[in-house]
Parts: C-alpha cells; sequence; structure tokens
C-alpha cells in the first residue's frame, strides 16, 4: 500500500525523511546493509542511498566496516533504543532477577549498559561473603575493562570501535587489553555470547557477563558476575554463564510483558 493509500498517513509526507525512517526499519531484520541492498529496498538511486547511508553514519545511527563496506546499526541507535526501554524503568524490572542471581550464584552482579566508551553500572546486589566484589551501582567505568562492556562493544564495528578509543586503551593492570588485543577478543565474545574481565579493571578480580537483548534482538545491557579470581576459576565459567543466560532471559521477558 502506497502513501496515498494508507488513510493514516500524514497528508505531506517528506520523501527524504520518510526513506531515512524506511531505511532504518530495515535494520529490524537486516544485521548489515549495503549501499545496493538499501537501493533495492527503497527503490532508489544507488547514490541517494549512499547520502542516506553516510548522513546516519555522520549521526552514529549506523557504523560502516571498512573491509566489507557493509552498515549496521550505530550507538546512536542503540542508545536511541535503550532509552525507550528506560520508560518502563530498566533497573526496577531487572533488579528481581539480578537478587535471584545474586543469591543463586553466591556472588555479586551488576547490569550495566554503554554510555559512548565506557559502561554505566545501573542496578546491582552484593553476595553475603567475607571475601567479595562491590556493586557498583552509578559508577562509570572504561568498557573494555570490564566483562560487560566487552559483549557491549562486541556489537560495534571495528571503525567504530577505533572512533572510540583513538587514542589507544589505558592500562589499569598488566592484564588489561591492548587495543589489536581486544579487537581479537571481541569477534570471540560475539562467537561465544559472553565474555570475561580476567584481572583487567583490578588484579585478583575476574568477571563475566553475557548480552540483554530486546524483543528486535538488539543488545541493550551486559548482566554481569564478579568474584575474587581465587572463586572464581575456568572450571566455573559454563555454570555461570548458564546463570546469567537465565537471568537475561527472566529480564528479556518482563520487559515484553
Amino acid at each position: 500500500m502506497g502513501i496515498d493509500e494508507d488513510a493514516s498517513a500524514p497528508r505531506h509526507p517528506v520523501g527524504a525523511v520518510d526513506q531515512t525512517l524506511q531505511l532504518l526499519l530495515l535494520l529490524r531484520t537486516h544485521s548489515e546493509l549495503r549501499v545496493t541492498d538499501v537501493a533495492r529496498e527503497l527503490g532508489v538511486s544507488p547514490s541517494t542511498a549512499h547520502r542516506h547511508l553516510s548522513t546516519l553514519e555522520y549521526r552514529g545511527f549506523v557504523t560502516q566496516d571498512r573491509i566489507t563496506r557493509a552498515y549496521r546499526t550505530g550507538p546512536a541507535l542503540i542508545e536511541l533504543g535503550f532509552a525507550s526501554t528506560r520508560s518502563i524503568d530498566l533497573r526496577s524490572v531487572s533488579e528481581p532477577h539480578l537478587r535471584d542471581l545474586s543469591i543463586a550464584l553466591g556472588e555479586t552482579v551488576n547490569l550495566m549498559v554503554l554510555q559512548e566508551s565506557s559502561v554505566r553500572f545501573i542496578a546491582g546486589f552484593e553476595a553475603d561473603q567475607r571475601t567479595r566484589t562491590h556493586v557498583l551501582t552509578g559508577t562509570l567505568l572504561p568498557a573494555y575493562a570490564t566483562s560487560g562492556g566487552k559483549v557491549l562493544l562486541a556489537e560495534l564495528s571495528r571503525e567504530a570501535l577505533r572512533a572510540l578509543y583513538p587514542r589507544g586503551l589505558r592500562r589499569f593492570t598488566p592484564h588489561t587489553r591492548t587495543f589489536t588485543q581486544l579487537l581479537d577478543e571481541l569477534a570471540l565474545v560475539s562467537m561465544r555470547g559472553y565474555a570475561v574481565n580476567d584481572q583487567e579493571s583490578v588484579e585478583g578480580l575476574r568477571a563475566i557477563a553475557v548480552p540483554l537483548r530486546d524483543r528486535g534482538g538488539t543488545t541493550i545491557a551486559a548482566v554481569a558476575m564478579s568474584a575474587p579470581s581465587a572463586r572464581l576459576t575456568s572450571r566455573r565459567t559454563r555454570e555461570v554463564v548458564v546463570h546469567l543466560r537465565g537471568c537475561a532471559a527472566g529480564i528479556r521477558a518482563h520487559l515484553a510483558r
């Protein structure tokens, strides 16, 4: 049904704006878009499609992989999606699930979101242990040095990552990754679906995180568990990941109500 046939359509639509919005809607069903894809779907010339994509890239709504030339969801669009989720209070929805997770694991858990090149801790529960890590609600930390941050950064293209860290990565411990090491690790995070912080922000601390996705499959936050490295051994990783994914699934189902 065309614009003139749709009774709900505006009387005086702005063609270029409508095309751009249609382009953004394509990202719901396409993980990557190329100029030729957009031109075909919108029925416009490749040069027009490229102008739309270039403008969206400039504003951070899409990012382009400089190797494949494909466009993906950008940080501005991810943040916009999270802002809409905030309207139903992600923190209050997640807290019962995080509390149950902390009790089940006997460790500290946190929920975090990406904020430019950092992560903001927005909710969490502390373990009832004599030796424990602490809830960091409200804290802002460099994303690359946290497990949840790596989960969120794994959604971005290499070009977007370079733009976030033009001066490289500050080292907090001898274990903090270099930028090249981070790129390699993020590819692994995307493949296996979880990330590990192995004493990269604080010596003696390990953490594991998984993505929290919305109904459209976009990662809006990360659910993480942290503990002293002596207690969070590699052998325990699989158990922890299963619990974290269960928590994320519970929050996602609650958000979808």
